[in-house]
């Protein structure tokens, strides 16, 4: 590429990349992203965290003549960037509420005469009428808006500030313009294409498949198993975040972890800007090796030797979750992320919707307060906590909220005051009263339905049992996408195909349907849960447990049905009879499992069904002869996955079920031993010489390629 559109480029791609980047070839998707915008296009681009999004726009702001305008959400990521590109030689700077106006003024006429080839700008800055009339006299080669899910109100991140960025683009002449973010939906896609409305756009999307990071959810009924695990996982991977839904966790977990002596970082919205950026700067600068945080620590953080990320509580979508744990690993070396799964955790979630969905009601009585109050300017200046009070609304998040609504529908308008903290707030239409504000009721609702959608997706990927990263590809809108091999379900040694089950595995599934119903009640032919799965595995297996002996359970006949199979298979086997529609978690207060319909006919013998079953394991060598004396190598989940993807194409290829090649555990045994010929494959156990002959040549053949 010689020349750009009207003669814009100034600088080759490919020398730019070298100069400032010290960078031979571009990753992955990077290329063609940068030929879009240099080409004059306007763009979506949906890239992975880690995959090197930020330097398809910063590497066309070095190619083109004019200055880039970088609209970010948060402070510390503009610093993080802005000090990046300087330490590269790149002339960047950044605009926001951390500075005067006398400093604000002097970098906007630093642009003017073309000084900086970069400029972050904070998505508030556009309120101000002064700063969009200044940035008119500015030329702007490039229009890029990161973390652009924020504009969305599907979005995981909906920030209303973000909502003017359209507007201001149209005030500004239009330039091209670049949207980017690491998670979004097509719904979200949309959005983001038609409040910017950007003009015959073209859509870029990388694969979100992060092969390097191992992702696990673990189950856990009480707070010192969290602990537990969080000590382990430190002391095995030493280097990490862990996200807290709640600024009092943060504390609480930062504090515990002080004791035990961890090197770490507290970071959440109640510090001011000063302690967030100094708190920061001592992980990114590795002073610490741990940071407990809210979701807004880490947007755009590069620390490449994050080696696990922890979520103490489950989050609120697959989109918040993937992109923090995305955190990890960004250095492409292998990383850890664990979700501490208790469904009671989902509360607090439950209470963050309805604080990001106020009612109708709500706004209403919001607008009607700040009509009361307002002054002869038809201004108010309070608190949001002030306005909940005055407004009598419970809930001071759903306040922030529904003045996020009254913005959005022109009703109102919020700016900053200067040297307070107070934010102000002008009525635009005072003349309209509250009964007629015209407000889309439906629009409120679907959003708040889609919000509580987006919660039952991340729960029902923490009870799912198929490969994490292939459900939350397919979630993303990714076909056929392949199994990771080295997540938690992938490398369990539990789990087959779905089946109908054999004569015994029947009567253990009965056994552990009637456990089910022994601790639920039936009214008027209905099941209703009284206790949580984890309490009737307890019993199902004859724990001693306090719990267990304080309510009474172990005198049920049902009592110590399965102890002979163990807790870790029946909870297998729990996820099994969830996903197969034989039991369910009714949502509530606390997450009672209890019978399906179906569950109740299987129970009683009146029909059949199919699980995917747990594998029942006897403690017997790998080998059919022990005294061949073939070596393991090691379990190798990517080879596990790899031999099980050839299984299940050759079982479709021949129209029979998986298991009928080969069932997991030959899987597993040909994983560990890797055989080198037939004969070797002969002495692997559970492989007549029929299954040989029909099945084992093609497997030897892929563990010969691997191993080489």
């Amino acid at each position: 590429m010689t020349e750009g559109v009207n003669g814009r480029l100034v600088k080759q791609p490919l020398e730019a990349l070298k100069e400032y980047f010290g960078f031979g070839a571009f990753l992955e998707g990077q290329e063609e992203v940068v030929e879009k915008i240099l080409s004059g296009s306007d763009g979506l681009v949906v890239m992975p965290t880690g995959g090197g999004k930020s330097l398809c726009y910063q590497l066309p702001a070095l190619c083109l003549r004019g200055v880039t305008i970088v609209v970010s959400p948060l402070i510390a990521l503009m610093k993080d960037q802005v000090d990046a590109l300087n330490a590269k030689g790149i002339p960047a700077t950044m605009i926001n509420s951390t500075l005067g106006l006398a400093e604000q003024r002097e970098r906007i006429s630093r642009m003017r005469s073309g000084e900086f080839k970069l400029v972050y700008v904070a998505p508030e800055r556009f309120r101000a009428e002064g700063f969009v009339k200044a940035i008119q006299e500015v030329e702007v080669a490039l229009f890029a808006v990161d973390e652009a899910h924020c504009l969305s109100q599907w979005g995981h991140d909906f920030r209303p500030d973000y909502m003017r960025l359209g507007k201001a683009l149209e005030r500004i002449g239009r330039p091209q313009c670049i949207a980017l973010t690491a998670t979004a939906t097509s719904v979200v896609r949309e959005d983001i294409m038609k409040v910017l409305q950007l003009q015959s756009p073209f859509n870029m999307m990388s694969g979100f498949a992060r092969p390097n990071l191992s992702l696990a959810v673990t189950p856990v009924e009480k707070r010192t198993q969290k602990y537990m695990r969080i000590k382990e996982v430190i002391k095995k991977w030493k280097t990490g975040i862990i996200y807290c839904a709640t600024r009092k966790r943060v504390e609480e977990v930062a504090e515990m972890l002080y004791d035990w002596g961890v090197s770490c970082i507290a970071y959440h919205g109640g510090m001011s800007d000063e302690e967030r950026e100094r708190t920061q700067n001592v992980f990114i600068s590795k002073e610490a090796d741990v940071a407990i945080a809210t979701n807004a620590f880490g947007m755009g953080i590069d620390r490449p030797d994050v080696r696990f990320v922890i979520h103490f509580e489950v989050p609120g979508s697959i989109e918040a979750y993937y992109q923090e744990a995305g955190r990890a690993g960004r250095d492409g070396e292998a990383a850890f992320c664990e979700l501490l799964f208790n469904y009671a955790d989902t509360r607090t979630q439950e209470f963050f919707i309805e604080g990001a969905n106020p009612s109708y009601a709500t706004v209403c009585a919001v607008y009607q307060h700040l009509q009361n109050q307002a002054d002869g300017n038809f201004e108010i200046r309070e608190t949001l906590d002030q306005i909940a009070q005055g407004a009598d609304v419970k809930n001071a998040m759903s306040v922030g909220s529904a003045l996020g609504v009254l913005v959005k529908n022109g009703l109102i308008e919020r700016y900053d005051v200067p040297g307070s903290r107070v934010r102000g707030t002008r009525l635009l239409k005072p003349d309209v009263l509250t009964s007629r504000i015209g407000l889309d009721r439906e629009a409120l609702e679907e959003k708040e339905g889609r919000d509580r959608d987006k919660l039952g997706a991340m729960v029902e990927l923490c009870y799912a049992r198929i490969c994490r990263q292939q459900w939350i590809m397919e979630y993303f809108g990714e076909k056929d996408a392949s199994q990771c091999g080295s997540c938690d379900v992938c490398m369990s040694k539990f789990g087959g195909e779905l089946r109908e089950g054999d004569e015994a595995e029947v009567l253990i599934l009965k056994k552990a349907l009637s456990g089910v119903a022994r601790m639920s009640q039936k009214t008027r032919g209905k099941w209703e849960g009284r206790y949580g799965r984890g309490r009737i595995v307890q019993m199902l297996v004859g724990s001693k447990s306090q719990e267990v002996l304080k309510n009474n359970l172990h005198e049920l006949s049902t009592y110590g049905l399965l102890k002979d199979m163990g807790t870790a298979y029946t909870n297998e086997l729990f996820r099994g009879m969830h996903e197969g529609g034989l039991i369910y978690t009714q949502r509530g207060e606390y997450p009672l499992v209890t019978l399906t319909p179906a569950g109740e006919r299987v129970m009683f013998g009146k029909s059949d069904c199919k699980l995917v079953w747990p594998e029942r394991y006897a403690a017997e060598s790998p080998v059919t002869d022990s005294s061949v004396g073939m070596a393991e190598v090691g379990f190798d989940g990517r080879l596990f996955a790899q031999l099980k993807e050839l299984r299940n194409e050759i079982a479709k290829n021949q129209g029979v079920p998986p298991y009928v090649v080969f069932s997991n555990k030959i899987l597993e045994y040909l994983t560990r031993l890797r055989p080198n010929s037939m004969e070797a494959g002969l002495r692997v156990r559970g492989i007549g010489e029929a299954k040989a002959e029909q099945y084992l040549k093609p497997f030897i053949e892929l563990i010969a390629s691997y191993d080489n």
